[in-house]
């Protein structure tokens, strides 16, 4: 497919904490992986397990970095597809897209796609963006989407990082929270689990709690993944993997 389009048929009901400044996440994260963000999308790419001529969706795309690398690991004969609820995201990828690659505006626990679509699905630190309320239906629908024999990786940082770089993530998440929660226009509460800054309400005292993918071991499991299983990654990344039956 060399055609790159935008579609906006997200529900109306809130989809959680959006960041809205691509070009400003994109140089904080530059920053926080000292230049090698391609690097480590290269790691989640091979992770997944993405072949040539696959069919890929990424989920919380961002300006859409993993997903240009799926696609040039999927080869010209694969396609994929990077989601995103955030416009502005979608903007700016599409306008950095590689041709096999598409962007759609979107989110996460509504995904519109067909059953059986896709050969690999990434989530990568998204998840905790997601209204927590939601986040088992958001599973689910990676789920369906994959195809017999189909794999999921989901990452994020690991909240067990301590030092410098331990801080550093927690002034990331903290910003990411606080100007998704701003530039989304919440009130001061609402049913989607977030408050006015966009923070979950994961509970109290554990600021990374909701960063850490190891959460969702038992959800996939009753879901129908198998061989799910977590490993560190490079820059302080945890990342969860998992296979659906084929």
């Amino acid at each position: 497919m060399t055609e790159n389009k935008q579609v906006s048929d997200i529900d109306a009901r809130s989809v959680g904490a959006l960041i809205t400044w691509p070009r400003g996440y994109t140089l904080l994260t530059d920053v926080f992986f000292l230049g090698r963000g391609g690097s480590l999308a290269r790691h989640f790419a091979t992770t997944a397990g993405i072949r040539p001529g696959d069919h890929a969706i990424d989920v919380g795309c961002g300006p859409g970095r993993l997903a240009n690398e799926l696609a040039r690991q999927a080869g010209p004969h694969g396609r994929v597809v990077g989601v995103d609820p955030s416009a502005p995201m979608i903007e700016y990828a599409t306008a950095h897209a590689a041709p096999n690659c598409v962007f759609e505006l979107g989110a996460a626990q509504a995904l519109p796609h067909p059953d059986a679509s896709f050969d690999v699905a990434t989530c990568t630190f998204a998840m905790h963006h997601i209204a927590e309320a939601d986040r088992n239906t958001a599973l689910a629908g990676f789920f369906r989407v994959l195809r017999p024999g189909g794999r999921l990786l989901l990452a994020d940082t690991h909240p067990a990082t301590t030092g410098v770089r331990g801080l550093a993530i927690r002034a990331m998440a903290g910003l990411a929270a606080h100007r998704g929660g701003r530039d989304h226009g919440h009130g001061d509460s609402g049913h989607d689990g977030t408050d006015h800054h966009g923070h979950t309400h994961d509970g109290p005292g554990d600021s990374l709690a909701a960063v850490d993918v190891r959460r969702y071991r038992a959800s996939l499991a009753e879901i129908g993944f198998t061989a799910v299983e977590f490993r560190t990654g490079p820059f302080a990344t945890g990342i969860l993997t998992g296979v659906k039956p084929g």
